[in-house]
């Protein structure tokens, strides 16, 4: 195992920068394209029943499950270069946040009283996500260490080898529930071979927990916690809806249109990620510009980006997706309108992700959380409406308005921010 480890690590590169950002996109690439394959595989393989109740197990409770076991925590961790905390304390506080998650699924399942296959699935795949959050620990302590290219190995072949399992399992007993038993265990399998394993061959890799160290983590990043939850109940508001007002079929064509989202989400992450560390050291060193600079390029390339996306969605979004979905092409020639609006939230949504991690990186976290809470509530009160109201354009409605709803009010406190560090530095 040592010898396997030694090899995924490989040799000194001569251009590190172009390998973290080479497999940081494949392993991103595959990350999120997993979502798209499995949801397509599950309609076709054990229907739309089994489609839409995946899609809520997988992509919305689940997530949400793995943001509760997240905490928070990653985009502190990796802009965390003057190690005020060390590996041990990070891994240590999550693995309590993921026992917590493990808990509440497991409590949710319980007092919803779904039938066997529906409960057996939501709660194992937030097993499945909460093993992602942990090896997410990992993978953010490779980034902080300048291998990112091991954050995206990790990505890239734990993926292949559990969708790999879930699909051939899948096909063989056209049973969910065993199905996702099998992903669990190759998610565990993935997680020790290229996580574990290999960052016990890294060197200064600090695995000491200092007492009273791991509650001051948890205070650093309570608000942020609790700003991840609400970022994915925000994401998630109108799926939520769509569960409790219609039915699975319905969930799982509302789960076809919103997954071309995570294409932009994906991109933009290609972008954004290899930067942050010189964000991070750009802000802390007070060059303003410099940092100003990133941010207006990163912007740049996201708007030409949503641009193609919009486009393309209006033009050939249905025809493509009802070749991906055959069994929804009937109620997807209906959804168009939908598909664009959605499309155009996850555009909104790359941006908030840009100015969310500049938010963190100017630690204003506080800020964060309030805007959280505004709009989680602005969640509340529109998606069931909007559902009601328009059925599936209308959760797309809701959608998009909440996503620009972040968008504007993090744009504001970042240029706030800007502004004030200027003045500061005068």
């Amino acid at each position: 195992m040592e010898a396997l480890s030694r090899l995924i690590i490989g040799k000194e590169s001569k251009n590190p920068e172009k390998r973290n950002i080479i497999w940081n996109m494949v392993g991103s690439f595959l990350y999120a394209l997993a979502s798209m394959v499995l949801t397509i595989a599950v309609v076709q393989i054990a229907g739309e029943d089994a489609g839409g109740i995946f899609t809520f197990a997988f992509t919305t409770f689940g997530q949400h499950m793995f943001m509760m076991a997240y905490f928070g925590i990653r985009p502190f961790q990796i802009t965390d270069m003057g190690n005020k905390y060390s590996f041990g304390e990070y891994l240590g506080l999550r693995l309590l946040t993921c026992g917590a998650a493990l808990l509440v699924g497991l409590v949710y399942v319980f007092i919803n009283d779904y039938a066997f296959e529906k409960a057996a699935t939501v709660f194992l795949m937030v097993v499945y996500k909460v093993i992602d959050a942990l090896a997410d620990t990992y993978e953010a302590e490779f980034q902080r260490s300048g291998r990112l290219y091991l954050t995206g190995k990790s990505n890239a072949f734990r993926t292949v080898l559990s969708v790999s399992v879930f699909l051939g399992v899948l096909s063989g007993t056209k049973n969910l529930v065993t199905a996702s038993m099998a992903a669990v265990a190759a998610q565990t399998a993935g997680f020790l071979v290229f996580d574990v394993f290999v960052i016990r061959q890294l060197p200064n890799i600090d695995w000491k927990s200092v007492p009273g160290k791991k509650l001051s983590l948890f205070k650093d990043n309570t608000l942020l916690f609790f700003s991840a939850v609400l970022d994915f109940y925000v994401f998630s508001a109108s799926k939520y809806a769509i569960e409790d007002c219609m039915a699975d079929k319905d969930l799982a064509v509302y789960g076809a249109i919103f997954m071309p989202t995570s294409v932009i989400n994906l991109v933009a992450g290609f972008v954004i990620r290899p930067y942050l560390t010189k964000l991070s050291l750009n802000w802390e060193r007070g060059r303003v510009k410099q940092f100003v600079k990133i941010i207006g390029r990163l912007a740049g390339i996201i708007a030409a980006l949503a641009v193609l996306a919009v486009g393309g969605a209006w033009l050939l979004g249905i025809p493509v997706l009802s070749l991906l979905y055959p069994n929804l092409g009937y109620a997807l020639k209906n959804c168009r309108e939908a598909l664009v609006l959605i499309i155009a939230g996850g555009a909104l949504n790359a941006y908030m992700n840009l100015f969310y991690y500049s938010l963190v990186i100017m630690k204003k976290q506080r800020f964060i959380f309030g805007v959280y809470g505004i709009v989680g509530i602005l969640a509340v009160v529109i998606s069931t409406p909007f559902v009601r109201w328009g059925g599936i354009f209308g959760g797309a409605l809701a959608y998009v308005i909440l996503t620009a709803a972040l968008m504007a009010f993090f744009g504001i406190i970042v240029l706030w921010g800007i502004f004030e560090k200027v003045r500061k530095g005068r």
